[in-house]
Order: C-alpha cells, then sequence, then structure tokens
C-alpha cells in the first residue's frame, strides 16, 4: 500500500532577552548552576510574577515576520505536570487564547513553492535541566534556565516529506535570526523542535495515529529522524499492526526512534488560567509600531539581490543565509566592488578562510572596504587573480589594506611590455618545439607559453600583455 506522511512541527525559540519572563534573573547561557534563580523563578510561597515586556515585543515581532495574526487580548495559563525541572510543578503558558494565530511560511523543496500554514504563536517559560550522573547513579537539577521565555510556534499538519519539514525549519530560524529575537542555537537548545507524525494510505483524509518526537539538536537529525519513523510506521501497518500514540526519543547514535512515554493529551495538563497574570491586551498602535520597525526578511532580501544585483539564486541565498553577511556583501558592492565579484570573494574565498578558522563574518579580519579595493585592484590590472589570492592570505592574517601588503611584499603586477618579452624570448628559445607547433597553427600552446612566463615571473606577469607579445613576437 501507498503511504502519505502528515508532519507537523512545534518550535520553541528561545528568546534573546537580558532577564528572564517573569522575574528580574539573568538568562546568560553557561553561568555555574543554580546561580540564576530567586524565588520567583523557584516558585517561593508568596511571590508574585511580573511580565517581561520586551518578550511579549519579540514575540509581537515573529508573529509579524510570519503573517499570523495578533490577538487584543490573550490569556495567561498554568499547565501542571509533576517533574523535578519545573519547581512550581506547573509551567506558565498560553493554551486557550494565544498571543498570535493563523499564520504561514513560503518555502521551496526542489524547485517547488509551497506554503506552510501557522497555527498558533505562543509565549510561555522554559524548564530547569536535569544532569544525570550514571557512575554515582544521581541526578541534578540545574534551574538557571527555568524561567527562560520561550515563543512556542506550532505548524499545522501540511508537511509531507521530512525535507519539507527541514526546509521549513530553516526558513523559521532565519526569520527569528533576522529579527534578532533567537540565536537559533539548536545544540545550545535555545532553538528546538518537536515533531508530530503520523502517516496514512495515499487518498485517505482522515489523519492516522500520530507518533511525538523528540530529542532532535539539529536539522540533519530532524529529517533523519522523521524520515526513520515513517518508514517504522509503514512497517508496523504493513504487518498488519497499529501504531501507538506515545513520545518517542531520537538516538542520533543508534539512528532510529526509540519510546519514551504514552503520548500526553490537552486534558491530561489540567490548564486553567493562571490567577496571578492578568489577560494581556495588545493595542493596535503598539502592533503597528512594530510592524513599522521589522527589517527586510530573508526572502525579500533574496529577491532583492536577484533583482538588483543581477546575481544567481544560488548566490542570493549564499549571502542572505544570516542578516550580518548580507550586511557585508552590500558593504563591498558599495565600496565600488561589482556584486559578481564581491559574490565569489565572499562565497569562496572569505567565508571557506572564515570557517576553517571556526569565525562569524562578524569576526573577518578584512573589512568590506579592503575586500573592494582588493576585488579592484584585480580588475584594473594592478595584480592579476593569482597574486589577489596571495594578498588575501596576509590581508586574512593581518587585516592590512590590500594595496600597502602589494607594496611590502613586492607583488605589483608587472606589464611592462619590455620586461616580459626578454621573459617570453628565453621561453622561446627553452622550447623550440613548441615554438613551430604554435606558428603551424596548434593555437592552444598559448597558455603554455602564458603559463612558462607566470611562472617565471611568480604571478606578477600581466597575463593579457603575456597575451598580446606572444601573437605579435611568434605571428
Amino acid at each position: 500500500m501507498q503511504y502519505e506522511a502528515v508532519i507537523g512541527l512545534e518550535v520553541h525559540a528561545q528568546l534573546l532577552t537580558e532577564s528572564k519572563i517573569f522575574c528580574g534573573c539573568s538568562t546568560k547561557f553557561g553561568a555555574p548552576p543554580n546561580e540564576h534563580t530567586c524565588p520567583v523563578c523557584l516558585g517561593m510561597p508568596g511571590v508574585l510574577p511580573v511580565l517581561n515586556q520586551k518578550v511579549v515585543e519579540f514575540a509581537i515581532r515573529a508573529a509579524l515576520a510570519t503573517h499570523c495574526a495578533v490577538a487584543g487580548k490573550s490569556v495567561w495559563a498554568r499547565k501542571n505536570y509533576f517533574y523535578p525541572d519545573l519547581p512550581k510543578n506547573y509551567q506558565i503558558s498560553q493554551y486557550e487564547l494565544p498571543l498570535a494565530e493563523h499564520g504561514h511560511l513560503d518555502i521551496e523543496v526542489e524547485g517547488a513553492a509551497k506554503r506552510i500554514g501557522i497555527t498558533r504563536i505562543h509565549m510561555e517559560e522554559d524548564a530547569g535541566k536535569l544532569i544525570h550522573d550514571p557512575a554515582q547513579g544521581h541526578s541534578y537539577v540545574d534551574y538557571n534556565r527555568t524561567g527562560t521565555p520561550l515563543m512556542e510556534i506550532v505548524s499545522e499538519p501540511d508537511l509531507r516529506t521530512p525535507e519539507e519539514a527541514a526546509a521549513y525549519l530553516k526558513a523559521l530560524r532565519d526569520i527569528l535570526v533576522y529579527l534578532n529575537i533567537c540565536d537559533g542555537n539548536m545544540e545550545e537548545g535555545s532553538f528546538r523542535c518537536d515533531a508530530n507524525v503520523s502517516i496514512r494510505p495515499l487518498g485517505q483524509e482522515a489523519f492516522g495515529t500520530r507518533a511525538e518526537l523528540k530529542n532532535m539538536n539539529s536539522f540533519r537529525n530532524v529529517q533523519k529522524a522523521l524520515e526513520y519513523e515513517i518508514r517504522r510506521q509503514r512497517a508496523v501497518l504493513d504487518d498488519g499492526g497499529q501504531v501507538v500514540q506515545e513520545t518517542r526519543l531520537w538516538d542520533a547514535q543508534a539512528n532510529k526512534t526509540l519510546s519514551m512515554r504514552g503520548k500526553e493529551e490537552a486534558h491530561d495538563y489540567r490548564y486553567f488560567p493562571d490567577p496571578d497574570l492578568l489577560p494581556l491586551v495588545v493595542g493596535p498602535e503598539w502592533v503597528e509600531r512594530i510592524r513599522s520597525e521589522l527589517p527586510e526578511l530573508p526572502e525579500a532580501k533574496r529577491a532583492r539581490f536577484v533583482e538588483a544585483y543581477g546575481l544567481p539564486h544560488y548566490d542570493a541565498g549564499v549571502l542572505t543565509a544570516s542578516r550580518p553577511l548580507a550586511d557585508y556583501f552590500e558593504a563591498v558592492v558599495a565600496s565600488g566592488a561589482g556584486a559578481k565579484a564581491a559574490s565569489n570573494w565572499i562565497m569562496s574565498e572569505l567565508l571557506g578562510a572564515l570557517n576553517a578558522e571556526g569565525k562569524e563574518i562578524t569576526q573577518s579580519p578584512i573589512s568590506a572596504a579592503h575586500l573592494a579595493k582588493l576585488i579592484g585592484m584585480v580588475d584594473s590590472g594592478a595584480i592579476s587573480g593569482k597574486i589577489a589570492k596571495k594578498v588575501f592570505g596576509e590581508m586574512m592574517l593581518s587585516g592590512q589594506d590590500p594595496q600597502a601588503v602589494v607594496e611590502e611584499k613586492g607583488l605589483k603586477q608587472v606589464s611592462d611590455s619590455g620586461a616580459l618579452e626578454a621573459v617570453l624570448q628565453r621561453i622561446f628559445e627553452a622550447n623550440p618545439g613548441q615554438v613551430e607547433q604554435f606558428k603551424a597553427g596548434k593555437d592552444k600552446l598559448m597558455g603554455f607559453f602564458v603559463g612558462q612566463a607566470m611562472k617565471e615571473t611568480k604571478g606578477q606577469a600581466n597575463p593579457a600583455v603575456l597575451n598580446e607579445l606572444v601573437k605579435k613576437l611568434l605571428g
């Protein structure tokens, strides 16, 4: 039987606020255990939560960027469950009346565009972190993360393949990073994804029984976990069995999902309005102010790079992968470099060198102005492309102006006809057979003569001048 997968994603994005959602404790990552805690986030008796306004603003930014309708009134709810990392034994979240609903995100997979619905966006607080010590048989709890502001983004079950799910996640992460409201780091847990997946016979409208997948800390792992789970469910049905509704963990070492527990339903959490927090009222003026401050988002920026700079879609996709990278490219062009030349140098030389050193574009030792100047020196014939790569290497080490590197290292391109003619005469004398073949019409030997001259001048000869001289002397 032919089956179709039905996938919905729940993304938890940690918001880049300096303090927690309902208290003033720091959200800084990496502090000693339980240092960033207080009676409020630890749920001590008699304390009251106070909402962080910046959290609401960040969530509204995300809602507007994903075409959601922002509710004028939303309500805080208590999600009740018992676990050691949850000191209050409930999580403050939103349930019946979330901040935003009915949005969408457009993705592209293998050249085909698809719109994925977004059911809702709501705010909530994070739980703590359990640390297990198998050697001693103990578990420890670090409450630093407790109360850190989260935004949950729930998609419609519109995704049909693991590839679509990965594309949706990447597109959503890019938007949140562009908005500067989440750093998108899946390995550190600041961008987390749970996937609900089921399969159904092709053509059937009713959904199958779904499993929830957790513990996926990369786009690749999300895709691999979904691929495995779809195969697993298909095998269960083909063998005449029934898929069980449950939560399953992805084991990246074994490349398979493992049963964790039965899947809870909403009523299992006994949601009810939080009596310590008033309903959240968001005025239209505030929403419109935030809308007016939104930056250009990845999809629009990619389209503009293709239209305004004449770049291929691939180049535009690479250069807009992050906002700082896109800004760097535009600064290089604004400094006088051609768009395609700037794109080539950034994608091949600069990103390659930065990746090798584990650095981001913001840590580049080569400024946009200096890279533009280097490209200009190649275009003007002051240095060859080969020499430019040597200069680039020196600039990566020192951050120097390319002109200073050329003068300091004696790398200026040789264009003097007299000097280059003497070089070519020596090459002709050493290779009489090739000279005769060239005169007999074997034009491909032009590359041989130019290559030999470049070698003798250590790459500093002007290739265009060499070509003209070879034609003149052997024509």
